[in-house]
């Protein structure tokens, strides 16, 4: 069946999660991308978790559907090599350092020499320009300086980050978006241009109404758990067996809640008649809904408020999320056979495209696995010239 990309060829040299998991998205469109790591595997295959064979476990999740080839290019003949995979590409997602991206020649400004409708994918930590460009970032550190972490956690706890990586994420969807807007400018022009994401940026970007309410209230928001700042009862509450969340994110919803659980003269009552007042009066609410659940099953719980239209969700250990029908139903854990290791479930694709799907077909590549692949089909070298750029170091 047809991809949407299908046609693109994409050189991946990013590495750890952002840029990587934006690759292999555009890989899933059906984009061709070859994976280029230095010879011996790229640093992220070093990082935890490991399999019972040793292996990192990072490259097997954002890898999916590329091809994966070495080249070292610390060494003149690696760079030339990249020159003429760039006249070949249409797009190139790294996450070099400024000073490692000038050494290796990947300027926009002279890659657009090379091939004029060349797109230049960057993921940075803070963004091509600026006072900290030239520092290193992850994840953790924008979700601290963005003022994530102050929001995030239990009331006067210590700052928190998020469980999962949710700047990385949201910087290579941000990455994606970029690309496929450089295609279509493309189309347009002709040329090619540079899609500039950064960690912080994503961040800043993330973080909903907070610097609007310390301009304009003069408060700085503090942490307030699992609660919602401005619907409510809108929390976590802990049933007989296990952890439920609730959202009564309206009149209209609030009125079937209180419904539902006998307090129907609750609606009409002058401290929880609208949304805003009844967030002043969250505690109160908060206590009424956790005597209500308190006395249930997480099943039934749910189940009675989805019957009558309030949302509502379990908190899952990882083992029940893989079991959930909802979530096979929509094929949102992929399994796939990796050598020496067996059936390994990741994360599906979210997008979901009626005509032209968005898929996971093929595990992540070894490192090197198609170097006589990739270098005989794009650059036409023989297996003989092949071998000699693996003796001499060169890929």
């Amino acid at each position: 069946m047809e991809k949407i990309l299908d046609g693109i060829r994409i050189l991946d040299l990013s590495y750890f999660i952002a840029g990587p998991y934006c690759a292999m998205l555009l890989a899933s469109m059906g984009a061709e991308v070859i994976r280029i790591e230095p010879p011996g595997g790229s640093l992220d295959r070093d990082i935890g978790p490991y399999s019972p064979s040793g292996k990192g476990m990072y490259p097997w999740h954002y890898c999916c559907n590329k091809k994966g080839i070495t080249l070292n290019t610390r060494k003149e003949k690696g760079r030339e090599i990249l020159k003429d995979l760039i006249k070949n590409s249409d797009i190139m997602v790294q996450s070099y350092l400024p000073k490692a991206k000038k050494t290796i020649g990947l300027e926009y400004s002279k890659l657009e020499k090379i091939n004029k409708g060349f797109i230049l994918v960057s993921f940075s930590g803070y963004g091509q320009n600026g006072p900290y460009s030239s520092r290193g970032g992850f994840d953790a550190i924008a979700q601290g300086m963005s003022g994530m972490m102050s929001i995030t956690g239990i009331p006067d706890s210590i700052p928190l980050k998020s469980g999962s990586a949710v700047i990385d994420y949201g910087t290579s969807l941000y990455g994606v978006i970029g690309a496929l807007l450089a295609l279509r400018y493309r189309e347009k022009t002709g040329l090619g241009q540079e899609v500039d994401v950064s960690l912080l940026d994503t961040a800043v970007s993330f973080m909903e109404t907070v610097f609007a309410e310390y301009a304009v209230l003069g408060s700085e928001r503090s942490q307030i758990g699992n609660r919602r700042p401005y619907t409510a009862p809108t929390d976590m509450f802990k049933a007989k067996d296990g952890y439920v969340n609730i959202s009564v994110s309206t009149d209209t919803i609030w009125k079937r809640f209180a419904e539902l659980i006998g307090k129907s003269e609750l609606v009409d009552n002058p401290k929880f008649k609208s949304n805003r007042i009844r967030c002043q009066n969250h505690e109160a609410l908060a206590d009424m809904a956790q005597k209500w659940i308190s006395q249930k099953n997480v099943s039934e719980v749910i189940e009675k408020l989805n019957a009558v239209g309030v949302p509502a969700g379990p908190v899952y250990r990882i083992s029940e999320v893989l079991d959930d029908p909802q979530i096979k139903a929509r094929k949102m854990i992929k399994c796939l056979d990796y050598p020496g290791e067996g059936e390994i479930p990741i994360p599906g694709i979210a997008i979901k495209l009626s005509k032209t799907p968005v898929t996971i077909d093929r595990r992540a590549p070894e490192v090197g696995e198609h170097n006589y692949d990739v270098y005989g089909a794009i650059l036409k070298y023989t297996d003989e010239e092949i071998s000699k750029l693996i003796k001499g170091g060169v890929i």
